[in-house]
């Protein structure tokens, strides 16, 4: 049994998902993450903005319209982790040096 699998798509989404990873991390003033990073957000980003994309009914074709919903659902995907990591690891804060003095 031999699969026939073509490696030109996969490559593609990759290129799509490193592009988009890098212009995400400039949207949201990254730090430098480093490609295998930007390419993991990018691709995650890219799978997140073609469901909302779906969802919303919002056609995006070719090359442009790929990367721009990559783009916006890896920036959804780095609000939200933001947003989460805020939530379950607060900073202290000064009302909690407050409340120790007393």
């Amino acid at each position: 049994m031999r699969i026939n699998l073509h490696i030109e798509p996969l490559i593609w989404s990759l290129v799509i998902g490193v592009v988009a990873g890098f212009l995400t991390e400039r949207i949201m003033k990254g730090r430098g993450a480093g490609l295998v990073i930007n390419m993991v957000v990018g691709v995650l980003g890219a799978l997140i903005g073609g469901a909302l994309s779906g969802f919303l009914k919002l056609p995006f074709h070719g090359l442009i319209g790929t990367l721009i919903s990559a783009t916006v659902g890896a920036v959804i995907l780095l609000f939200l982790v933001g947003l989460a990591k805020t939530i379950l690891f607060p900073k202290k804060s000064w009302w909690r040096k407050a409340l120790k003095r007393n």
